[in-house]
C-alpha cells in the first residue's frame, strides 16, 4: 500500500536477482514519492505548503516543485476541468467518510480558495505559495501517475528490460513481455462488475482511468462521486468513465480527470488533437466512444 492505493509491480529482466532489485527499486522511489507529496502526512512537502497557505512560500525538492508546474499545465489544458487546488470543496462532500450533501451556499463560500491560477510558482526560489488562507493543493489525481513513471525510471536503472508499474488504475509499461508485443491490459466495465470492456497492449506507454464508480454514494437515487466539476463543486455528471493513453504516466493521469470534467465532446476533440494521446470515454448514458488511434488498437472490445 502506497500513495492510498495497491502497488503492483512487475518486472522482466535476465535473472531473478536483477528482477527483485528493480522491483525493490520501483517500490523504494514509490515510498520516496509519497514522503514528499502525501497530504495525509502533515511532513510532507505539500502538507508543509497547504498549511502555509496566505503566510508565506515553502522551499520544496525539485520533484514537488516539478509536479505541481506539470499540474498547473494540466489545468491550463483542461481549462480547469483539472484543478489540484479543489480539496476544500472535496473535503466538504467527504464522499467516503461522511457522505455529506453540502449545500450551495457552503459550496459557493469554498469557490475563492480553488482558483488553480492564483497558486505561484517562484522556478529560481523552487517555491510554491498558496496566497489565501484555506486554500489547499492536492496532487492525488495526477502523482499516481507521475509516481508510476518515476519507478519505471528507476528500475530501468536497476536493469530490468520490461515492466509494470500499477497504481491501482494508474499503470506504467516499458519494454515488452517475453514473446508479447506488449503488456495486455484490461478496460473496466463502469457498471458492471468484473466486467472488461475491452483489452489493449500497452508497449513504452501509460494508461489511466477516471471513473463514477471508484468512490462514490447514492441518494435518493442520484450517484454522488469524488469528481468534481470545479465550476459548480457538485459531482461532474456527463461521463461514467474516461480512459486516456500515452506515453507519461502524469500526462494521462491528469487527462483522465480532466476530461471527465470537460465532457465526452470536449474531451474527445482535445484528445484528437493532442500528439500520441488516446482515449476511450463512457458517457453517463453508457455510449463509448473511442479515439481515431485507438479502434484498431482494441481487443476483446464489447
Amino acid at each position: 500500500m502506497h500513495m492510498g492505493t495497491l502497488v503492483s509491480i512487475t518486472a522482466v529482466a535476465a535473472d531473478r536477482e536483477t528482477g527483485h532489485k528493480a522491483i525493490q527499486a520501483g517500490f523504494d522511489e514509490i515510498k520516496r514519492l509519497e514522503g514528499l507529496l502525501s497530504t495525509w502526512s502533515a511532513t510532507s512537502e505539500l502538507s508543509q505548503v497547504n498549511a502555509a497557505a496566505g503566510r508565506h512560500p515553502v522551499g520544496v525538492s525539485r520533484e514537488t516543485f516539478e509536479l505541481v508546474a506539470k499540474s498547473i499545465e494540466m489545468a491550463r489544458l483542461t481549462d480547469g476541468g483539472f484543478n489540484i487546488a479543489v480539496g476544500p470543496a472535496v473535503e466538504a462532500w467527504s464522499v467516503t467518510e461522511r457522505q455529506d450533501i453540502p449545500t450551495e451556499e457552503a459550496l459557493e463560500r469554498l469557490k475563492g480558495l480553488i482558483d488553480w491560477t492564483t497558486i505561484q510558482l517562484n522556478q529560481q526560489e523552487q517555491t510554491i505559495f498558496l496566497p489565501r488562507r484555506g486554500m489547499r493543493i492536492d496532487v492525488g489525481g495526477i502523482g499516481k501517475g507521475y509516481a508510476a513513471d518515476r519507478a519505471a525510471t528507476e528500475m530501468k536503472r536497476a536493469g530490468a528490460q520490461g515492466g509494470v508499474v500499477a497504481l491501482s488504475g494508474d499503470i506504467k509499461t516499458f519494454g515488452v513481455l517475453p514473446d508479447r508485443d506488449g503488456f495486455p491490459v484490461g478496460i473496466r466495465h463502469p457498471r458492471e462488475e468484473g466486467v472488461v470492456m475491452a483489452v489493449i497492449d500497452l508497449k513504452d506507454e501509460a494508461i489511466s482511468t477516471a471513473g463514477d464508480y471508484e468512490r462514490f454514494f447514492e441518494r435518493d437515487g442520484v450517484r454522488y462521486h469524488h469528481i468534481l466539476d470545479p465550476k459548480t463543486l457538485q459531482p461532474a455528471r456527463t461521463c461514467q468513465s474516461v480512459t486516456v493513453i500515452g506515453k507519461e504516466g502524469v500526462l494521462v493521469d491528469g487527462l483522465d480527470t480532466g476530461i471527465f470534467v470537460l465532457g465526452p465532446e470536449r474531451g474527445m476533440d482535445l484528445v484528437e488533437h493532442l500528439p500520441n494521446i488516446e482515449a476511450l470515454i463512457v458517457d453517463q448514458q453508457g455510449r463509448v466512444t473511442v479515439s481515431s488511434g485507438l479502434r484498431t488498437r482494441l481487443r476483446e472490445f464489447q
